[in-house]
């Protein structure tokens, strides 16, 4: 079993010397990851994506700054750019979701049959309108509603400005709501992270 104690900047430096101690990391934050980039293009994708963000993370580990506790920001902006390059992948598999309403990914939103259907109803017009956005608008937009990270998170992620996180999720926000007739629900609704200023 992998040792999983100590923080992520601990784990990370303690890798440098010995290697082995990078697992620790991948096991507590592989799950996540794959599960952010199988919603953003498919399971198919995840697997190879995931595997590729934590090859480039260990391979980049000297350059992570040990200031930072959580490498949660920095993985989701690795993750960030291994899922750039498969952007075509993913622009596909929204507009398949858009004219279908079926997302193969998702198990169930909801455990109601009247509430599924709802929801699929309401997939396809979001589906639709996230794949209009800028790549770096749908970044913004998906590592706060699907990755739960806070403004803060995104910005180091993305290694952008708190204040262009901001821009870019209040007009992603106001083309989704526009595209779908406030259709989309919970991922455009405002949220607030305890790290967040107000």
């Amino acid at each position: 079993m992998t040792d999983l104690a100590g923080g992520d900047a601990e784990l990370i430096a303690a890798s440098l010397e010995e290697p082995e101690r990078f697992a620790a990391l991948f096991d507590r934050h592989a799950p996540a990851i794959h599960q952010y980039v199988a919603r953003r293009l498919g399971r198919d994708a995840a697997d190879d994506v995931t595997a590729e963000t934590f090859l480039t993370a260990f391979r980049i580990r000297a350059r992570f700054d040990p200031a930072r506790a959580d490498a949660r920001p920095w993985l989701y902006g690795i993750a960030a750019k291994q899922i750039g390059r498969h952007r075509r992948e993913e622009a596909r598999a929204l507009k398949l979701l858009a004219r279908t309403g079926h997302d193969p990914v998702a198990d169930s939103w909801t455990d109601s049959a009247d509430d599924r259907l709802a929801a699929e109803a309401a997939a396809r017009p979001l589906a639709g309108a996230l794949a209009h956005l800028s790549a770096g608008d749908r970044h913004v937009l998906l590592l706060f509603a699907w990755a739960d990270l806070g403004y803060q998170e995104i910005a180091e992620a993305l290694d952008i400005p708190v204040g262009t996180v901001r821009s870019r999720l209040n007009r992603a926000r106001r083309k989704l709501r526009t595209a779908t007739g406030a259709a989309s629900g919970p991922l455009i609704e405002a949220r607030t992270h305890e790290s967040d200023p107000a």
